[in-house]
């Protein structure tokens, strides 16, 4: 069986870019560099840095594109996915990028504010601007959720 996995942890290289579809649906697109460090035989640190792009979708893209910013420190979980096309002159190309399933900030050298947005009745989403003061719900033992449930 096939499984196709990626965590990265890296800094945003620009503010992520929202963008609305034409039916209106959000959408927001992030570049994310990654460096490894290494000795080399010498003795002397190596550096390489890897650049990769991310797509978030929806209430999350407009969450994402409202929390994070250029040099934010991000731990990114998702799957690589390519995407083809023709350009206008008729060349194929092509690209691997991450299709996001989770995007938060990096607690290692920051802190963050985090404060739940919420469904309302329409389905739309809205952020109540404070934290809450109630606590959490209890999280369910057995670990499965129906779809309408949420984890927390």
């Amino acid at each position: 069986m096939a499984y196709n996995s990626v965590t990265l942890v890296g800094n945003l290289v620009e503010d992520p870019e929202l963008r609305f579809t034409t039916s209106g649906i959000p959408r927001a697109n992030i570049r994310i560099a990654v460096n490894h460090r290494w000795r080399d035989p010498n003795n002397e640190w190596q550096e390489e840095t890897s650049f990769f792009s991310g797509t978030v979708w929806r209430q999350y893209a407009e969450n994402v594109a409202e929390s994070l910013q250029r040099g934010s420190r991000v731990i990114v979980t998702g799957r690589l996915q390519q995407r083809q096309w023709e350009t206008a002159d008729g060349d194929r190309r092509s690209v691997v990028e991450v299709r996001i399933d989770e995007i938060g900030p990096s607690l290692r050298w920051a802190t963050a504010d985090v404060r739940r947005t919420t469904r309302e009745s329409s389905g739309g989403y809205y952020d109540s601007g404070q934290r809450s003061r109630t606590p959490a719900s209890p999280v369910n033992p057995t670990g499965s959720f129906n779809r309408d449930e949420e984890p927390f």
